[in-house]
């Protein structure tokens, strides 16, 4: 088979090298991908958000499988596009993908079938958001409603804090935000094969979505992972599948917005149970690259499976994956471009390329998260001890890291 990624990040690299791994995989295209992906594709510049360049190079070189990787891709209507041209396809249409694309629209459904998440509301102007945080108080979490890249959410503890993110959110044209209660507790990603009510899930992982060590800092794209994760057992999966995962399913089917793709549950293991911080519409990232190289099921056959409605049972390592992201100095507010990279090919484990772009100096910075270290081993204190390891092997004057991930759950 001939099996297309679209994208060019750390997520899309995990897909691709997940695909790679397949006996069905002939042959593995990239759009437009990146240095790591070239090393097992082959990478052709047409850009994540040119979908009639993506559905021309589909079709010109007769192209069996797509998967989409980013969710800016699938909000621009790439599936819908595809499947017009008689494409297969992976992934949600656009009308689906509001499932992230807009915060209000997944909790609409989620209130309407009554999925467990936080309390919430939804405004349009800084004065009656304001009015209503101060009724309600801090903690508080803004969010602004659509495609933020991982960001664009704001755990405000004061209200000066608060003010401040509907500030900025405010001062975008036309933006809305949904405030919440704000919620505590143990965080997990479960992200699941889904088609239609068919729901599949993979193994759990944990983001660390906050910049600095010790949870500290503003939200980011997320700064490590790793899994399984030991305070998820089988109980609370199962709890999480019955009461969030599977309904939220249900519930887009009966909405006439069927989901096929990743659904990925962002959620929270509370003292009142799981509660749903978020629904995304794609693989997560960082989980991506820790929990794909734990497959050892045939990844592309399991998704064909799933679209063609046949039975889907995924099998995986015991081993525990855990990966560290090297970001841009002065990630979120910025990033880096240009700054050389060495070391990434002394590293024992897997290197997954996030923002970096080959020049004729050698590899260099092009993004905020620029590389992710992954490692597997028996348990999570070794895989965390390698992975700090091999890092030190990534010489860069313009990249840092944190120091604790994986750390909460030893």
């Amino acid at each position: 088979m001939k099996i297309l990624v679209i994208g060019k990040g750390g997520r899309e690299h995990a897909l691709a090298y997940a695909c790679k791994r397949s006996a069905l995989c002939d042959e593995l295209i990239c759009a437009p991908g990146n240095p790591g992906m070239a090393k097992i594709g082959e990478c052709v510049d047409v850009k994540d958000n040119d979908v009639d360049g993506l559905v021309t190079l589909a079709k010109e070189r007769n192209v069996d499988l797509t998967i989409v990787g980013p969710e800016a891709t699938l909000a621009l209507g790439v599936v819908d596009a595809f499947k017009k041209e008689g494409l297969k396809i992976f992934g949600p249409d656009k009308k689906a993908t509001q499932v992230e694309s807009s915060k209000d629209f997944a909790k609409k459904i989620m209130a309407k079938y009554n999925i467990p998440t936080a309390a919430y509301k939804t405004f349009y102007d800084l004065d009656s958001a304001w009015t209503y945080v101060q009724e309600q108080g801090a903690p508080i979490v803004i969010k602004e409603d659509g495609l933020k890249a991982g960001k664009g959410v704001t755990v405000a503890s004061t209200l000066e804090q608060a003010k401040e993110a509907l500030n900025i959110a405010f001062a975008i044209e036309n933006n809305s935000v949904v405030i919440e209660e704000c919620l505590f507790g143990f965080e997990f990603s479960l992200i699941c094969l889904v088609h239609n009510e068919t729901v599949v899930p993979l193994e759990v992982a944990q983001d660390h979505k906050c910049v600095f060590d010790g949870d500290k800092g503003p939200n980011t794209g997320g700064m490590g992972s790793y899994s399984p994760v030991k305070k998820i057992t089988s109980e609370i999966i199962d709890e999480a599948m019955n009461e969030i995962m599977k309904p939220m399913a249900s519930a887009m089917v009966k909405e006439g917005v069927p989901f096929t793709g990743f659904l990925y549950g962002g959620l929270m293991l509370t003292e009142k149970g799981i509660k749903t911080i978020e629904f995304n519409a794609r693989f997560g990232d960082p989980e991506a690259e820790v929990i794909l190289p734990r497959l050892e099921s045939d990844f592309v056959q399991a998704i064909l499976d799933l679209m063609d409605n046949k039975p889907v049972e995924l099998k995986w390592t015991d081993k525990v994956s855990h990966g560290v992201v090297l970001a841009s100095t002065n990630y979120p507010a910025s990033s880096t471009k240009g700054s050389l990279i060495t070391g990434v090919d002394d590293v024992d484990g897997l290197v997954f390329h996030m923002g970096t772009k080959m020049t004729d100096e050698g590899l260099v910075t092009d993004g905020g998260r620029v590389l992710m270290v992954v490692t597997l081993e028996d348990d999570l204190q070794t895989a965390f001890d390698h992975t700090y390891k091999e890092l030190e092997k990534i010489q860069c004057k313009d990249l840092f890291h944190r120091n604790d991930i994986g750390k909460k759950d030893m």
